[in-house]
């Protein structure tokens, strides 16, 4: 299989899982599997990617990539799903969409979830490049980039755990999660989420940059950067902690940076 058709196969396996999310989020209380299933698409697309010989034998390189991304895909995918099945309305963030979109909801929903399908294969191409950069093996870029993953990875599900512990404490009941790394980002899970991608951008354009193509992995952590900060992941998400917490909300807002961990 081609540098052609490798992209193209991925592209349909991915818009079929997606048509398959639709399926099940157009039912009320069932959107929140949208996101578990794009992660583990996503997951499992990369791990295609990176070990797929396209002429060669797979190295260590990809197989370092694959599992990077195979990782990232299972506990985020696990998380959501756990997340799911706890709760039996909808995601905020999909429930405001339907109330939005009214009898047009159905329609709407599968070209949005379409959408996220495009979304996984730009991420599962930048997984593709890390993978078959052809630079000699193991050089400091992967070390690198490899300490970066295991650092977003950690640092991602270091902040699920705590916010998950916040919200089992009845005395919490109603608050706002300002503690560990919450108390240094509005939206820790985002930043490690974004870092991850840059990790594989780093594997992607190695040590000199020589191979032109890997560059093209930059697209991954801009991408994530610009739907996390800017589309379906802080805007819909503090538009609806602002209409459920609101004064105490904006004050967070103001002591709290939205993204970046870094102390006002």
């Amino acid at each position: 299989m081609t540098w052609i058709f490798l992209p193209l196969i991925i592209a349909l396996g991915l818009s079929l899982a997606m048509a398959g999310a639709w399926a099940i989020a157009r039912r009320p209380g069932q959107s929140g599997w949208t996101d578990a299933i794009w992660s583990f698409a996503t997951g499992g697309a990369g791990v295609v990617a990176a070990l797929w010989p396209l002429g060669t034998v797979p190295d260590l390189r990809q197989g370092l990539v694959a599992a990077l991304a195979g990782l990232w895909g299972g506990r985020l995918g696990w998380h959501i799903a756990q997340r799911t099945l706890a709760h039996s309305d909808d995601d905020p963030r999909y429930a405001a969409l339907r109330a939005q979109w009214g009898d047009r909801f159905d329609r709407r929903l599968f070209r949005f979830l379409q959408a996220q399908a495009v979304a996984g294969w730009v991420l599962a191409m930048a997984v593709l490049l890390a993978a078959h950069n052809p630079a000699p093996l193991m050089v400091w870029s992967d070390g690198v980039g490899a300490a970066l993953a295991v650092l977003a990875l950690a640092g991602e599900a270091l902040a699920d755990w705590q916010l998950r512990a916040y919200r089992r404490n009845p005395a919490h009941a109603g608050g706002i999660c300002d503690t560990g790394l919450w108390s240094l980002s509005r939206h820790p899970n985002y930043f490690f989420e974004w870092l991850g991608w840059l990790a594989l951008a780093v594997i992607a354009i190695g040590p000199a940059g020589a191979f032109a193509p890997s560059w093209l992995a930059l697209a991954g952590p801009a991408m994530i950067y610009w739907l996390l900060v800017h589309v379906s992941g802080i805007p819909p998400l503090e538009a609806h902690m602002l209409r459920s917490r609101g004064e105490a909300y904006r004050a967070v807002q103001r002591r709290i940076r939205a993204f970046w961990p870094i102390p006002l």
